[in-house]
């Protein structure tokens, strides 16, 4: 992991301990060091796997997640991304979103119970939500996870909290206000339910930095995703994750695609929000191959070598907000999901998705995923195996070479990944119709989906539609 080690630095975080508030917080005296702490072996091979605990399961509780864990593994997941698990504001909570949202007070009463409202409207960061268990049942998938050699990361909410928080009462001043100084949401977005934090003021910062490591000292989880953390100030990041990386290492995920929040041993992964937006585009036609090839320059442009992009064909806001997985990538959904395993980066999975799940899941109420496995299950364990063995899609802080080959068809990309001495190719046909393409490569490959030997000669091959292979030495 990055690490910032001056000695200048370092009086810093003694100041900055000397003056953190004081916390009266429950403190698991049986957490132990004795799970090794992530490492970057582990993010060059991970598959991260983002859990919606109020959706995976009718009861809605950790205990049914935790029990799942072992299956997990199957699929070559390294880290569990968690979606907030702190208690919910009463206030303001809401029942709809978008532009007509309301709240669910606006409901008859009788109606008012179903609606649960976001789990990004935080009451208390330091309490667990009682929907979903005790804080034992936490710690238990804590230690359910690492006995399973997976890392688990806390979805973390640093823009805003609900309004319904202590520091609504207790200090207004952490808040940004308007002139009458009436607390105000987020400017420029409908997210009535929250009260936006003022990063202007100091104390707030301690105290949001303090609330974060008690997570990471006391709990024993691994790192956090941080929601919008582009909307934070980045003079916040730079303050803030060098005095949790001081603690232990951790993994640090923005949902931002900004590079400048991956620099300096800041945030180890953002998203790939462009990366998506051009699978989407490819599947339904509206674009060709170009806008890939222009991403990947895209992708040199802007980051490092050691920056990792996480790639997605699903998560939370798009399967809820923007359609399934089959709405929006219909036929070309299997080699979009295995695309996405085989560029640069980290392959997400997202609750259902391994269940073939072909529906939205509500927002603000109780919903549930599908628990049958079809065709996607298998898929993505083959893909996952993949993932974590072979060192030519190594994605993390030293990754695989990736190479672009001349396919001789507009609708057909091949690109080679290698480091050492392995070498993994994908040729995947972006069409709905057949597509004869000329081999970029020659010789005897394994065809790693169905376990053949084959040959590439310099004859061409018909692909048929959305078909893929990926090859390996």
């Amino acid at each position: 992991m990055k690490k910032i080690m001056l000695a200048a630095f370092s009086l810093m975080l003694i100041t900055a301990c000397k003056e953190e508030p004081k916390r009266d917080l429950t403190v698991n005296e049986n957490t132990e060091e004795t799970f090794q702490t992530i490492t970057d072996d582990v993010l060059e091979t991970g598959v991260i796997y983002e859990a919606n605990i109020r959706q995976y399961s009718p009861s809605g509780h950790f205990d049914e997640f935790t029990k799942d864990i072992p299956q997990l593994k199957e699929l070559g997941v390294k880290v569990i991304w968690l979606m907030p698990i702190f208690p919910i504001s009463e206030t303001n909570r809401k029942a709809t979103g978008g532009a007509d949202s309301k709240f669910a007070s606006e409901f008859p009463e009788a109606e008012q119970s179903k609606y649960l409202g976001s789990y990004y409207a935080v009451s208390d960061f330091t309490k667990i939500n009682p929907e979903f268990g005790t804080i034992e049942d936490f710690r238990n998938l804590i230690k359910t996870a690492h006995d399973n050699g997976i890392y688990v990361i806390l979805d973390w909410v640093p823009n805003h909290t609900g309004w319904d928080h202590e520091w609504i009462s207790s200090n207004p001043e952490y808040y940004t206000q308007d002139k009458d100084g009436n607390v105000t949401y987020p400017v420029e977005t409908d997210w009535t339910d929250v009260a936006d934090l003022n990063y202007d003021n100091k104390d707030m910062r301690k105290e949001m930095i303090a609330d974060m490591q008690y997570w990471l000292k006391e709990e024993g989880v691994d790192g956090f995703r941080c929601d919008v953390a582009a909307s934070v100030p980045t003079d916040f990041w730079v303050e803030a994750i060098p005095q949790l990386r001081a603690t232990k290492d951790i993994f640090m995920l923005a949902e931002a695609w900004e590079p400048e929040l991956a620099k300096d041993g800041l945030f180890d992964m953002v998203y790939g929000w462009d990366t998506h937006h051009v699978m989407n585009d490819l599947a339904q036609g509206k674009k060709g191959l170009e806008a890939w090839n222009d991403r990947m320059t895209q992708i040199d442009s802007l980051y490092e070598k050691d920056d990792i992009i996480m790639n997605f064909i699903t998560n939370h806001d798009e399967n809820s907000w923007s359609g399934t997985i089959s709405e929006r990538m219909k036929d070309a959904a299997p080699l979009m999901t295995a695309f996405s395993y085989v560029i640069p980066g980290m392959p997400l999975i997202y609750s259902g998705m391994e269940y073939d799940m072909d529906y939205r899941l509500k927002f603000f109420e109780k919903d549930s995923i599908p628990k049958t496995k079809k065709t996607m299950w298998p898929l993505l364990e083959k893909l996952g195996e993949l993932k974590n063995t072979n060192p030519a899609l190594h994605g993390g802080k030293n990754p695989a070479s990736y190479t672009n080959l001349d396919t001789t068809n507009a609708k057909v990309l091949a690109f080679q990944r290698a480091k050492d001495d392995h070498t993994v190719t994908f040729i995947g046909n972006f069409s709905d119709k057949d597509q004869s393409v000329s081999a970029p490569v020659t010789g005897n490959f394994k065809d790693y989906m169905n376990g053949d030997t084959i040959e590439l000669k310099e004859e061409a091959m018909v692909l048929k539609p959305w078909a893929y292979k990926i090859l390996t030495n």
